[in-house]
């Protein structure tokens, strides 16, 4: 205890762990790799303590001032401009709105310009508004106050944007980086820190980085009055792990390493201050050249633009069938020398209209159809989507039933761009551990000289017994015989984090009774001495914690300590062990000096320790995955091998993650000669440096002396089982990708619901006896060619199994990632997808990170259907990357994959949610969005092409310039975004009950082509309704009580009356979800068209032209006006009530009849039902799609 108090009194201080992350401890030792350094991607020079160096200011590296905005004061109206313009329909509006200056022009420029300023203006303002918050960050950050060395030899408060490369910066406790610095020195007198990386990666365990020993002890102010050195190191780059450079200091070379960069971003912890020099500054630091995040489209969004592209061309076809009639009449003006039209004086007409050049007023006035008819084409459609997404992007970020209280998350919509993507995913591909399951390991199991220990049934366990009917299949091995939950053993006594492991046998210090008591003794320390773990002592009760890189190796050391080998301290090159000795009975302390650490990494699957204990024994000590770990065991130490192959394979079916534990004794010579080879090795500095390593490192960790094996449970999450049950009803395939053993995963998937007994098996592997004797014999070529043959063989027969199982028979496809990269490869892909687009659940075992991306790809492209992947690591966040939707979940790893997502959620059980409810119904809102707004301009475009069909083509349109200016702007706009952010077809309870709902999505149901003309014909036989009942009963009939016709004023207003009545009663009929928000801008929209034409008619008839008084002393006196309007908009609508109420009686879509059956109060009615007695359009599409799937396989 004396110790531990010790350690909280802070002697930290003491601690030099410069040789503790080992591949650190480096002698200057160069060779002729330091040709790199100056050469390409090498050349970035640093005078240290010297910004004004000559030779470096013409160099003219960038300031540190940073900016993540858009635009700038000077470029923002432009640039705005520009990108406002990219799109097609606002280049079409800004040349009409040229054009209308000339006499072409059907209506006033100044009613064509006013719509186009306020869609550019909203969305400029929106822009703006979002750059301004960036800037404001900004300003913050580079605004931020840091102790620069001044040529007082003092240390002056300045602020980041003044920071250059080469200044001396003292950075205190708690503090920011303020650019990419080299650690000089720090308050520990070996240089070393601790730093906090969440900005950059999200981790919130503490990174240890240290200074060079040649630096290390500039721990003064004072000492820098003659600091003088030179960096030459990288180019700039967004590599966070990897920096490559070298010091040239009191005449010596030094390699540098990124263990002395501290990343801007970064905070400092625990450390009271540190000395650097800045590196990189501004946009070269790592965190800004990893700031690019490239934007991804929905699908709907790019079928859109085909749209639009499809009213272009209606827009052209109108315009030249109006042309075409216009010249054939303009001709026949004058025929035979006898005037036609007397009235409109042909022969003294313009060119527009001169029927001796018909051709030429035909060309005329096709332009001046392009303009008249542009109102087909939706000018306010990007704005309003963009409005409507960010709008939903909030409801998904205050959803509370997406909140998880453990670590205070809530889901969160990283971009708004995809929402309605979330309704459409056909794929999900996701990670495992992390993912699925909690990522918080509990020690539970272990082999130690072929004799298995541990007590407890894990959640696989309990899944895989629930399989077996007979009862004496039930779990009773040797490694389980009490028949325990691992979560029953925590309740035997004190809960402790990580260590789930119960077993009288060797605990409590009865592994001394053992008969391999020595072995178990090697095992534990090895457990207590192999890892990179920080002790942290409780100041109050005095009990240790442990900051580890990882929850496995956590879970190790707290296993080792309740066993009886507490690691409890680090020193300069030692770590101290309360251990239990079996030969004196009794706890004693031992000390081991710490010479090497071999760290862990995804290429190496195995870490390892040299240590000298107090007999001055040489030790390697090293544990690993298995497929790393046996192949380096001593031939001639092989004694528990078979029985802990066998240990360890029924650890893997049990769910548990496995690493094999070993060790052997080294000489001096041999450590000595090896020590020269590593650090010459590691003092390269070259691109290749970690591959002369690993190469170093191989060359030592072989014939190991085997101890056992451990075993650790990372639990499923929360609801994991019925998420997975939920999306898979939702007609949703689920992939996981993992880097686990085939039988941990395949009994994960039992456990988690993936796989279930009604599903036949589809297993590829290339774990055969055949191709294993090819590869120990060496022969490569024959290997891969077996290999790929036994692939290809192995996916027919997959094939035949499908066209063998009936169609309610389901597939699972289980592929190890060997199998996995020659299914990739260019030959194979495509029989390989064939295969696996028709199984439900596929899962990919060993795979690593580039496999995860590739086979996203395969998925994404192959099927052209969406994809969603999910994940936890910054293994995954290529996989992310690829899919058309990346979902992180800020888990234990840190925030890597989150913070390359496109949305965010705590566990993986909130993706039902997110994608049944949120995703369903923005699908569902923005697909009747896009399809309404098509329909109201149609409505509105057809009935001035209906109007100008009767005058002649005369090019006049039917209402005044400024109704037709505001009708897409105020009386239709807000209905239409009302739509897009409250409409719910169903209740968010009802679409977690019914996930068949989904499938509308999945198959694109509700914005297929054949709706889409639906919608637009609608609006077509609407303008046609409104045109021919409105002119057919009122231009024949007294319609003031003085006994006057109908004039061109009254007709247009009673004309546009009843369009503005009928589009926004079609959307009161095509919303599910009314709110009084809904009621107001729908009524609302409505009433504002009479109050505009009473303020607009007030006006002076210079200014309101044909709406003068138009309302007041017309329109509104007369009955005849109301009775009109009334019949013509019940009339319209008629013929869409008529064909949904036949739609849904005789041919309801899904989502019709769970609203039928929760108004009709048929709560009891099962998602079953639903389905089998759903025989509308989704159905023929899944009958259709099974039948062209079943084609496909038979070919």
């Amino acid at each position: 205890m004396r110790d531990l108090r010790k350690m909280a009194g802070g002697s930290r201080k003491g601690i030099r762990f410069s040789r503790l992350y080992s591949f650190s401890c480096l002698k200057s030792k160069f060779r002729d790799e330091h040709s790199q350094i100056g050469g390409k991607g090498y050349s970035r020079i640093v005078y240290c303590n010297d910004p004004d160096n000559p030779e470096q200011l013409q160099l003219r590296y960038r300031s540190n001032y940073v900016s993540t905005t858009k635009y700038t004061a000077f470029n923002f109206i432009p640039k705005s401009l520009f990108e406002q313009f990219r799109r097609v329909a606002n280049i079409y509006f800004l040349a009409v709105a040229c054009v209308s200056f000339s006499p072409l022009a059907p209506y006033s420029a100044t009613s064509v310009l006013a719509p186009l300023v306020v869609v550019i203006g909203v969305t400029m303002a929106k822009e703006a508004l979002e750059d301004w918050r960036r800037m404001k960050q900004d300003i913050e950050a580079n605004n931020r106050k840091v102790k620069v060395y001044d040529r007082s030899n003092t240390f002056q408060d300045t602020r980041w944007k003044n920071l250059r490369v080469g200044n001396l910066v003292k950075v205190y406790k708690d503090e920011y980086f303020p650019a990419d610095l080299l650690l000089i020195s720090s308050s520990y007198e070996d240089g070393i820190c601790y730093v906090e990386t969440t900005n950059l990666d999200g981790e919130t365990n503490l990174k240890v980085k240290h200074a060079l020993d040649v630096t290390s002890s500039l721990r003064d102010d004072d000492y820098y009055k003659k600091f003088k050195a030179i960096i030459k190191c990288e180019d700039p780059n967004e590599d966070l792990y990897s920096f490559i450079g070298t010091m040239w200091y009191n005449g010596l070379q030094h390699p540098l390493s990124l263990q002395q960069i501290l990343v801007r971003d970064s905070k400092l912890r625990n450390t009271e201050y540190v000395y650097g020099v800045v590196v990189f500054t501004g946009h070269d630091t790592k965190v800004m050249q990893n700031a690019i995040d490239p934007p991804k489209r929905s699908k709907i969004e790019r079928k859109m633009d085909k749209i639009v592209y499809i009213l272009f061309s209606l827009l052209v076809s109108v315009s030249l069938m109006g042309s075409f009639f216009f010249g054939i009449t303009t001709k026949n003006d004058i025929h035979d020398g006898k005037v036609q039209r007397w009235y409109l004086q042909p022969e003294h007409t313009t060119v527009f209209y001169d029927p001796k050049r018909a051709a030429l007023a035909a060309f005329f006035h096709f332009l001046t159809g392009l303009m008249l008819y542009g109102y087909l084409i939706p000018i306010s459609l990007y704005v309003s989507i963009e409005m409507v997404k960010v709008l939903q992007g909030i409801f998904i970020n205050q959803d509370q039933d997406m909140y998880y209280e453990e670590t205070d998350n809530l889901a969160h919509a990283r971009t708004s761009n995809l929402n309605e993507e979330l309704g459409q995913v056909d794929t999900i591909l996701s990670d495992k551990t992390g993912t699925l399951t909690c990522n918080s390991m509990d020690f539970v199991k272990c082999s130690i000289a072929g004799t298995a220990y541990g007590l407890g049934v894990t959640e696989v366990e309990r899944a895989l017994a629930k399989r077996k009917v007979d009862a004496k299949h039930n779990i009773t091995n040797s490694s389980s015989n009490i028949q325990m939950s691992t979560d029953d053993v925590t309740d035997l006594g004190k809960s402790i984090k990580g260590f789930n492991f119960k077993d009288d046998r060797i605990m409590n210090g009865g592994w001394v009774n053992e008969p391999h008591a020595d072995v178990i003794q090697k095992f534990f320390r090895v457990l207590a001495l192999c890892h990179t773990a920080i002790p942290e002592v409780n100041q109050e009760t005095g009990e240790i914690d442990y900051e580890a890189e990882s929850p496995d190796e956590a879970a190790f050391v707290i296993a080792a300590r309740e066993l009886g080998f507490e690691f409890f301290e680090r020193t300069q090159s030692s770590i101290s062990l309360h251990e239990l000795d079996y030969g004196k009975g009794r706890k004693t302390d031992r000390s081991y000096e710490l010479l090497h650490v071999l760290e862990f990494s995804s290429a190496r699957k195995r870490m390892s320790v040299i240590v000298k204990n107090a007999e001055n024994q040489l030790l390697l000590l090293s544990k690993g995955a298995d497929s790393a770990m046996f192949e380096r065991l001593s031939r001639k130490a092989k004694d528990f091998e078979a029985k802990t192959r066998e240990h360890i394979k029924r650890y893997a079916e049990a769910g548990l993650r496995t690493l094999v534990v070993a060790y052997r004794e080294l000489s001096e010579d041999e450590f000595r000669s090896w020590e020269e080879e590593f650090l010459d090795a590691k003092a390269s500095v070259n691109a290749d440096r970690g591959a002369l390593v690993d190469a170093a490192t191989d060359k030592i960790e072989r014939d190991l002396i085997l101890l056992g094996a451990t075993a650790v449970e990372d639990k499923l999450q929360k609801g994991v089982p019925q998420c997975i049950e939920k999306l898979a009803n939702a007609g949703i395939k689920i992939w996981v990708i993992t880097g686990d053993q085939m039988e941990t995963a395949i009994n994960i998937g039992y456990a988690c619901g993936l796989l279930r007994e009604d599903m036949k098996q589809i297993v590829i592997t290339l774990d055969s006896p055949e191709i294993s004797d090819l590869e120990k014999r060496g022969d490569e070529n024959e290997a891969t060619k077996a290999s790929s043959e036994s692939i290809t063989e192995q996916i027919r027969k997959g094939k035949s199994q499908l066209c063998s199982g009936g169609s309610s028979t389901t597939f699972g496809l289980i592929i190890d990632g060997k199998s996995l990269s020659f299914a990739l490869s260019s030959n194979l892909e495509g029989a390989f997808l064939d295969l696996v687009v028709h199984c439900a659940s596929v899962i990919c075992c060993r795979s690593t990170p580039k496999q995860k991306a590739l086979v996203t790809r395969l998925v994404k492209k192959g099927t052209g259907k969406t994809t969603l992947a999910i994940g936890d690591g910054a293994n995954d966040v290529g996989m992310l990357q690829e899919a058309d939707i990346g979902v992180g979940i800020s888990g234990v790893e840190g925030m890597q994959a989150a913070m390359s997502s496109d949305f965010t959620v705590a566990q993986f059980c909130f993706l039902e949610r997110l994608l049944l409810v949120h995703g369903h119904w923005c699908y569902r809102r923005i697909s009747m969005m896009i399809c309404y707004f098509f329909y109201k301009n149609i409505a509105f475009g057809f009935t001035l092409f209906w109007f100008e069909a009767r005058a002649s083509f005369s090019g006049q349109p039917a209402y005044n310039d400024w109704y037709m200016s505001f009708y897409n702007v105020f009386f239709t706009s807000l209905p239409v975004i009302a739509l897009g952010v409250f409409d719910q077809d169903v209740s968010a309870r009802l679409c977690l009950k019914h996930p068949q709902l989904y499938e509308e999505g999945v198959h694109d149901i509700l914005f297929s082509w054949p709706r889409i003309l639906g919608w637009m014909l609608n609006g077509i036989i609407s303008s046609m309704i409104i045109f021919f009942f409105t002119t057919n009963s009122i231009l024949h009939q007294a319609f003031r009580r003085d006994g006057s016709v109908v004039d061109f004023e009254v007709l247009g207003v009673l004309m546009y009356t009843c369009v503005v009545w009928t589009v926004n009663c079609q959307m009161a009929l095509s919303i599910n979800y009314f709110t009084w928000i809904q009621h107001f801008f729908i009524w609302g929209s409505i009433a504002f068209w009479y109050i505009f034409l009473v303020i607009y008619g007030s006006l002076s008839p210079v200014v309101s032209t044909t709406a003068f008084r138009v309302l007041v002393e017309a329109c509104a006196p007369s009955p005849f006006y109301w009775l009109a309007t009334l019949l013509v908009v019940v009339s319209t609508l008629l013929p869409y009530i008529l064909y949904r109420t036949l739609q849904v009686e005789f041919n309801p879509m899904i989502h019709d009849r769970i609203q039928r059956s929760g108004l009709g109060g048929s709560e009891n009615e099962s998602p079953g039902d639903l389905s089998i007695r759903h025989s509308g359009k989704m159905g023929s599409v899944k009958d259709k799609s099974r039948y062209r799937d079943s084609l496909l396989v038979k070919r």
